[in-house]
């Protein structure tokens, strides 16, 4: 059943009527009338291969399929075509007719085709031209096999999945310190030792619980051979990464003598980011080298990710030979010293006539000569890596990284944090504004990652991608419009009918609801829902149970008085669709009032701006979400005005901490109060050490005053320190309410 409609999209009910349900959207598409033709074959019969199409295109210059009659499909190589570009004709009294520069073009033809024949009961096609090609020539997605293994059933599939969007990157992560998962046969005990561990993480990072459950997996070499086959046969490229110089404790439990110190080292159960890394010693670069002669002889891709994230400098600083090896390289510092590491691993990959990629911290202490970027701590390292004429993929984690929650965390399953939702995958743009014409010729494309430290299982997998792969295929293809969110998410909805068919665990989240307050007057709060579709039906409740069929409509908009919970749900047919949202309000003086913040929050996570401080909602704590402010390396300086001058006696300020993700609390909070606004005196200050104790969630008391204008300033950590997930980079501060009373 899979293998028949893999690569098979269903098209709308309304036959062709209106725009067909294509996705990725063709570049150029042209419907002939209300005509039809007459479909002779079985979909499944269309399948063909890249291997198979490249043989024919080698030898000949029609390839003639012959499927029926009238299913003859005609397949002509055009050198007028760009790569991976292809004209699908559908005429009357004709056969099919596809031109394409090359076999992949060809594929993709074919795969168009597929997706016009897709129901199991389809007997037409619509007449019609279309002349298509894909924007970027990098179009990926990622799998992260280090945290939770996946067996070869499911690597294929996962790669059926990329197949089915016109994509033709797999981005395979193979190594961390979590677990080593390919064979190394000149190093068995990479394997043996580094592929195992004692137990696994139980639940989110910030709850520090593990289970004893021993966990491991690894592929053969022989395995990694048949799924590279596999893939090419799909026009799938394999990017295997191979972390170094960080992320490595899998590697060093195996073989202790690659460290800095003696160790002993065991594989990691917990997620983040650990001290102990690949020593840059000569037998450290003749292990890593006859590693990736290994890994090259496996992998035909022109490029080797060697990650080079997430590197600390800990032990470097303290090891006598990484010392030595700076002043004798006349090198500045730790950062040159990595740079140092990742030159000299590609010169050796060159050498081999390939090059390599990196995520974007390779570019600190200067890049290597060849390197690509991928750029995931935003975009701006893809901006400065194109640049420097550096060929770069797009993926930042604020729009492309599908371990983050898609919907309203209470109702999804457990993820990462922070939000990743289909509008925002689908909005972003792989080429910044700031570059220049001829710098953006320096992005290869565009890519998303699924990291899978809360991802243990194939359903939990199938969920996080699914749909927002579908929102990614049409940004990589080129054809993403932004402003017409709603017509892809028409596409979408019928698009999900065969992800139904096909058993695939989606999320349903573009359905759900989505809960914005905003500021109405003064003290009080405009609450609305939002979800996907026309006039749906949403139904409420403020008393605490559970939205009925029979419950009240939600008119669109109702205004929240004062402390209370509202509850919510979406119905179609008496039948509740999706988990109930729920909005608690908490209500102060400084509720609904006006902020001005000294500092603009991060673009990456803005919340709902300013008023996110005073909106009466607290942000959650494990799942975090979208109601939290975020600031990276700068202090939070928030002035409330509560519009007249009132007694006050007590500030409430809330914040998160979650140090596997770089979020710290506060060093300091104080608190000033102003009645007009210019000067300002000190009435509290607490320390890192009082918020650690109330978990971020601290009241601050201090003696009756009269007061209009609260300002509040919370210190940032600045830079993490050592030891820790993403040591000497800058922490963030997330704050989400602040009460006055």
């Amino acid at each position: 059943m899979i293998r028949k409609f893999l690569l098979l999209l269903l098209i709308s009910n309304s036959c062709f009527a209106q725009e067909l349900a294509l996705v990725p959207k063709p570049q150029h598409l042209r419907l002939l009338g209300n005509g039809e033709k007459k479909v002779a074959f079985d979909s499944k019969d269309l399948f063909s291969d890249l291997d198979g199409l490249q043989a024919f295109f080698n030898n000949k210059s029609v390839v003639i399929y012959s499927l029926g009659n009238p299913g003859a499909i005609e397949i002509r190589k055009s050198d007028k075509l760009k790569k991976e570009a292809y004209d699908l004709k559908i005429l009357p009294d004709l056969p099919i007719q596809i031109e394409a520069s090359d076999a992949s073009g060809a594929l993709y033809a074919l795969q168009t085709l597929f997706q016009l024949s897709a129901t199991e009961n389809a007997k037409t096609i619509p007449h019609l031209e279309i002349s298509d090609e894909p924007k970027f020539a990098w179009r990926g997605m990622h799998l992260d096999c280090s945290r939770h293994f996946w067996d070869v059933n499911f690597v294929k599939k996962y790669i059926d999945f990329l197949a089915m969007y016109k994509m033709n990157t797999f981005h395979w992560h193979l190594t961390d310190d979590q677990g080593w998962r390919i064979e190394i046969k000149k190093y068995p005990k990479l394997t043996q030792i580094g592929s195992k561990r004692r137990g696994t993480m139980a639940g989110h990072y910030n709850e520090q619980r593990w289970d004893d459950i021993p966990y491991g997996g690894f592929y053969t070499q022989e395995q990694i051979k048949e799924v590279v086959a596999y893939a090419r046969k799909r026009g799938i490229t394999i990017v295997p990464e191979i972390e170094m110089p960080g992320h490595a404790v899998a590697a060093l439990a195996a073989y202790p003598e690659l460290a800095c110190t003696s160790g002993p080292f065991e594989v990691e159960r917990t997620w983040g980011v650990f001290d102990d890394v690949f020593c840059p010693k000569e037998y450290t670069f003749e292990f890593l080298e006859n590693v990736l002669v290994e890994v090259m002889a496996l992998f035909p891709s022109e490029y080797i990710h060697i990650g080079g994230d997430e590197c600390p400098k800990t032990r470097w600083k303290t090891c006598n030979h990484c010392q030595s090896l700076i002043k004798q390289k006349g090198l500045k510092d730790e950062h040159e010293l990595q740079s140092y590491f990742v030159q000299r691993i590609e010169k050796f990959v060159n050498s081999k006539g390939r090059k390599i990629i990196g995520w974007d911290e390779i570019l600190e202490g200067g890049l290597a000569p060849n390197a690509a970027v991928m750029s995931w701590r935003g975009i701006e390292g893809g901006i400065a890596a194109a640049r420097q004429k550096h060929n770069v993929v797009m993926t930042p984690e604020s729009n492309l990284y599908f371990d983050r929650y898609q919907g309203d965390p209470r109702n999804e399953p457990l993820g990462f944090g922070g939000n990743v939702t289909i509008d925002k995958v689908y909005g972003f743009n792989p080429v910044p504004e700031a570059l220049s014409e001829a710098e953006a010729r320096y992005i290869l494309g565009v890519q998303a990652n699924l990291w899978t430290e809360y991802i243990a299982t194939e359903r939990h997998a199938e969920y996080m991608v699914f749909p927002r792969i579908a929102a990614l295929s049409e940004v990589a293809w080129g054809t993403a419009q932004p402003q017409q969110f709603a017509q892809f998410q028409k596409r979408l909805a019928t698009h999900m009918e065969l992800l139904d068919k096909l058993k695939i665990n989606y999320s349903r989240a573009m359905f759900g609801l989505s809960a914005k307050a905003s500021a109405f007057g003064r003290d009080k709060i405009v609450l609305e829902f939002t979800t996907a579709g026309k006039n749906p039906e949403i139904r409420y409740t403020t008393d605490g149970s559970e939205p009925q069929p029979d419950s009240p409509l939600f008119p669109g908009k109702i205004v929240i008085p004062g402390s209370e919970t509202v509850k919510a749900a979406r119905f179609e047919n008496g039948v509740k669709i999706g988990g109930t949202t729920q909005q608690e309000f908490t209500f102060s003086k400084a509720t609904g009032h006006k902020v001005e913040l000294a500092e603009a929050p991060s673009k990456h996570y803005p919340g709902d701006g300013n008023f996110t401080l005073v909106n009466g909602i607290f942000g959650d704590k494990v799942k975090f979400g979208r109601d939290w402010l975020g600031f990276s390396g700068v202090d939070l300086d928030a002035v409330i005005d509560l519009a007249d001058v009132r007694k006050i006696q007590s500030v409430t300020a809330s914040f998160l901490q979650s140090k596997g993700s770089w979020i710290y609390f506060p060093s300091q909070v104080r608190i000033l109060i102003s009645k007009d606004g210019q000067e300002f005196k000190q009435v509290a200050t607490v320390s890192a050490s009082d918020i650690e104790k109330v978990k971020g969630t601290i009241d601050i008391a201090f003696k009756s005053q009269k007061a209009r204008f609260v300002k509040v300033i919370a210190k940032n950590t600045i830079k993490i320190p050592d030891g820790n997930p993403g040591a000497g980079n800058a922490a963030w501060l997330f704050a989400d309410e602040i009460l006055v009373n």
